[in-house]
């Protein structure tokens, strides 16, 4: 195997092993709490930890998909639990993506320090992480697939 090959499982053998961590933290924190550890509970910590979910809505449909008997209510209780113990920030769950294949306009808002705004359509956003980045010297002839950014709390 070459060493990219194996750079890569490491990496996927410590997230799961980071994620395996968290999740017994965090039934922990639960069973310390005088919270079950419902079939239910699990089904949804594991969704929170291994996907990328941008709200509550989410979070249901995909463990709606893998257990049926989860309802919308179960998944607020469940994200609001969470943030009771600490172990999520619901500030701190939404992402935002972007795909080179999007063509819509205004998806980026830049808020400058003298208080001007701009807006991006996806193809000028692309066009300026690209060429930023390749001014800076992080790439030469590869193409940006997609960008995702994650919320800074305000200052």
């Amino acid at each position: 195997m070459n060493n990219k090959v194996l750079t890569q499982k490491n990496k996927l053998t410590a997230n799961y092993q980071r994620t395996k961590m968290q999740k017994e933290l965090v039934l922990q924190l639960l069973r310390e709490k005088g919270c079950r550890i419902t079939k239910q509970r699990k089904t949804l910590l594991d969704i929170i930890l291994h996907e990328e979910c941008a709200s509550c809505k989410e979070i249901y449909y995909k463990a709606a998909s893998t257990d049926s008997s989860i309802g919308v209510a179960t998944v607020y209780r469940m994200v609001n639990l969470l943030e009771d113990i600490g172990a999520i920030s619901r500030k701190n769950m939404y992402r935002i993506s972007c795909g080179m294949k999007c063509d819509r306009e205004n998806v980026c808002l830049i808020e400058l320090d003298d208080y001007n705004t701009l807006t991006l359509s996806s193809g000028n956003l692309y066009k300026v992480i690209s060429e930023g980045l390749k001014k800076c010297g992080y790439i030469d002839s590869q193409k940006v697939a997609s960008v995702t950014v994650e919320p800074c709390p305000r200052s």
